[in-house]
């Protein structure tokens, strides 16, 4: 089995839609070239969660620009994942309701602006970032950019199997409706929405293995000479 050694620095961008397996990939890609993974994802989960605990209406631009300015000081961001205010918040933020929030938050472009700043102070060091607008908006000038994509009921059925491990008793039909309905919101929203950068290379992993996706992306970085194999 090769090992690699990725360039100093090196910023891999990976985008794509709700369960195409972005976090999937991008753990296991770092760790092939030991890279931290930054999921930006998170953050907007983690604004969404604070809100509803809060009662701050998702949708509420100016409420939730607010409440990440003075989350900011607070958050900590590591390869362990999210936390805040001294609590890991990471395996909280996987529920349907949490993600419904998250993708409402996403579209707010004071919250966004909010974050950016963040992200590419992050990222400065070397990293594979994994969001929905990481090669077109937050990580432009990265090397490496993927864009990850399945067909729709192949990524709810993905979801579907996520929540089931978490005790959830959702249907797979709704799974499906539910995953539409975000589809539609993270491509239509005004700022920053989804879309697969012109430099993107895409993947299809609707019939891939975990393995397979990762190893296309290890010959692309290989070719680029982005990473290197140790011997």
């Amino acid at each position: 089995m090769r090992e690699w050694q990725a360039e100093p620095g090196l910023q891999i961008a990976i985008d794509g839609p709700s369960g195409s397996g972005k976090g999937t990939i991008a753990t296991v890609l770092a760790a092939e070239i030991g890279l931290p993974v930054l999921d930006t994802g998170l953050l907007y989960r983690l604004i969404g969660a604070v809100s509803i605990e809060r009662g701050i209406d998702p949708e509420d631009g100016d409420a939730l620009a607010k409440l990440a300015a003075g989350m900011l000081a607070s958050l900590t961001w590591t390869e362990a994942g999210v936390s805040f205010e001294g609590e890991l918040w990471t395996g909280k933020l996987r529920s349907e309701e949490t993600g419904a929030a998250a993708s409402k938050v996403a579209a707010q472009p004071k919250v966004r602006e909010q974050l950016l700043g963040l992200q590419r102070k992050l990222a400065a060091s070397g990293c594979i970032m994994d969001g929905r607008d990481i090669g077109t908006v937050v990580l432009v000038n990265a090397p490496a950019k993927f864009f990850l994509t399945a067909t729709v009921r192949e990524r709810a059925r993905r979801r579907w199997m996520q929540l089931n491990g978490q005790d959830s008793t959702g249907e797979l039909e709704q799974v499906l409706a539910e995953l539409k309905k975000r589809d539609q919101r993270d491509r239509e929203r005004q700022h920053a929405p989804l879309c697969q950068a012109e430099d993107a290379i895409v993947v299809d992993s609707t019939t891939l293995r975990v393995d397979e996706v990762v190893d296309r992306m290890l010959g692309v970085l290989e070719r680029r000479g982005l990473i290197q194999a140790i011997i």
